[in-house]
């Protein structure tokens, strides 16, 4: 079971599935509230729900030790996230939830193109072709065909 933990495919699945069970309460939990608000509640729920495990696994002193230029990049993330949960529970607020969540699952794809071109990252042939799949699949499931 250790060995499990230690592996990246086990904790990718596990966001895999726990994104699913977003995508759906928060299309429940959207329903005649704002999306603004909607993200204002996630976000709370999310910064108690982190804090307590840094707080119940001993790992508060390591927020003394984030290098200034982690701290920037870990900042400019959260405010992408942000950015991504507001225009997510507009998303879900205006539309089917098996819809948007493709379309949001195009990040996939501009993670593989971002990864490449600044981060030097290689990809195979069948590595792209599974990128071009994914758009293609994601388009084909939000258009509702």
């Amino acid at each position: 079971m250790s060995h499990l933990l230690q592996s990246w495919r086990f904790w990718a699945l596990a966001a895999a599935g726990f994104a699913a069970l977003t995508a759906i309460l928060a299309k429940v939990g959207v329903a005649g509230v704002h999306s603004d608000v909607a993200t204002l509640v996630r976000t709370a729920v999310i910064l108690v729900f982190a804090g307590a495990i840094v707080v119940a696994s001993g790992q508060s002193g390591g927020l003394a030790q984030i290098s200034g230029r982690s701290l920037v990049f870990l900042t400019l993330s959260g405010l992408a996230t942000g950015a991504s949960w507001l225009c997510y529970f507009r998303a879900l607020s205006l539309g089917d939830a098996a819809r948007v969540a493709p379309i949001d699952k195009l990040s996939v794809v501009l993670v593989a193109i971002l990864g490449a071109t600044l981060l030097g990252e290689t990809f195979s042939l069948a590595a792209w072709a599974g990128v071009a799949l994914i758009a293609a699949g994601a388009a084909l499931v939000a258009s509702g065909l």
